[in-house]
């Protein structure tokens, strides 16, 4: 098969299977975000390549390795989104919405990153997504890691899942820890890794999240960012997990969990399963206060999570199967055109309904067990001039002979 009908490695098609799965975990997230007050946003899957090159740091693997961007034909500077958070906040600035704080929103769509694929993870690949933004009070913090608790229990995956949790404190915290952590691995630069290396100089807090084995073996005997926590730093985190301990969500706390970029601040947080291999995180996000200032808004605090589709359908029980159709089987051109306005009403009264528009009665009723209907209706020239229809009971077997004008309220029961 030509490489052109196959789909670009990274990318997915949807069948119907796990099309399911995937409305499935959109819908139940959408549903409990309601609960919660927040309102759905959508915005666009490409933005100016500003949008996320500002905040994320042209120098980041992200922007340097994994964004696809590309100069469209006007000549601007296109970036795929990578992730959803920049994008909603411009659309916050854009719109002029910081008048109407606090702003709760949620989210569903496609990303982008150009990265190697793996179980649950593609270069095209979805998300689920959450912004709490103009709260900042930790109690913020709390909220948007309990609705985050809430989908995932009620996608039955909650319990095989483990909130992990740390802060990163204020900025204050940050620069003397930024500090202490380029003395140390500076002076162990020789056995990092290579991306590590670059990380030294302009993110040292990524080193902790590297997965090269030398780096994860250094970082064990890194310095521990509580110990260059302010006050103020050490007290919100502490209200975080008093918020957290009330509502009865437990976590643990992982100091290692960390977000290189400068904008975030105070809680970082991950549901973590060890179901999918080494990519373990479901869902995570954290505090970031200080993007919309880095975007060119207002300062305004913000907090939000992320969730990975494709991952948590790999979790979920199998949603239920669509409704079994009835099928309509018409034999002769005046059936045909009866069928064809009987399709429609049926359809407008709430059946599912499949009309096969070619073949003779038996390569019809084969169509009908294909598709696993649960009843046909058959229509030929005798049913017409009696105005009745044959009504077949495709599990039972039996069949009855039912008038056209009470064929729906005899079809009620099939409604699936």
């Amino acid at each position: 098969m030509s490489r052109a009908l196959q789909p670009v490695r990274g990318t997915q098609d949807l069948l119907p299977a796990v099309m399911r799965r995937h409305r499935a975990v959109i819908e139940t997230a959408r549903g409990h975000a309601l609960r919660f007050g927040y309102d759905e946003i959508a915005t666009p899957v490409f933005e100016f390549t500003d949008v996320f090159a500002r905040p994320i740091g042209e120098t980041t693997d992200i922007v340097m390795k994994e964004m696809y961007s590309f100069v469209d034909k006007g000549g601007e500077e296109i970036t795929l989104r990578p992730e959803n958070t920049a994008g909603v906040v411009r659309a916050v600035i854009s719109n002029a919405l910081t008048q109407s704080l606090p702003l709760r929103f949620f989210y569903h769509g496609s990303m982008f990153r150009y990265e190697r694929p793996q179980k649950g993870r593609f270069r095209q690949f979805h998300q689920i997504g959450v912004e709490l933004i103009g709260v900042k009070e930790p109690q913020g913090d709390v909220e948007v890691i309990a609705l985050g608790a809430d989908i995932l229990h009620a996608l039955g995956v909650l319990e095989r899942t483990e909130l992990h949790l740390n802060t990163l404190g204020d900025p204050e915290s940050r620069g003397g820890y930024r500090d202490a952590l380029v003395k140390y691995f500076g002076a162990h630069a020789h056995k990092l890794s290579e991306d590590s290396r670059k990380r030294l100089e302009r993110n040292p807090l990524r080193i902790l999240d590297s997965k090269d084995a030398a780096d994860i073996a250094l970082s064990a005997g890194a310095p521990h960012f509580e110990d260059y926590l302010t006050p103020a730093s050490h007290d919100f985190f502490r209200r975080v997990r008093d918020g957290l301990d009330g509502l009865g969500i437990r976590y643990v706390l992982d100091p290692r969990l960390v977000r290189g970029l400068d904008y975030y601040t105070h809680t970082a947080f991950e549901f973590v399963t060890t179901e999918l291999g080494s990519q373990g995180a479901v869902l995570a996000g954290g505090r970031y206060d200080g993007l919309m200032g880095v975007m060119g808004g207002p300062e305004t605090p913000g907090v939000g999570w992320a969730g990975g589709i494709e991952r948590l359908s790999l979790m979920i029980a199998e949603p239920p199967a669509p409704p079994r159709p009835i099928a309509l089987v018409p034999i002769g051109g005046d059936a045909e055109a009866l069928a064809l306005k009987l399709a429609q009403e049926l359809r407008r009264d709430g059946f599912a309904v499949d009309l096969a528009y070619s073949g003779n009665l038996q390569k019809r009723m084969r169509r009908a067990d294909r598709i696993k209907a649960r009843v046909a209706v058959i229509v030929g020239e005798d049913e017409l001039k009696s105005g009745r229809a044959a009504l077949r009971d495709l599990d039972a077997g039996t069949q009855t002979d039912v008038p056209l004008t009470a064929l729906k309220d005899r079809l009620a029961a099939f409604r699936g």
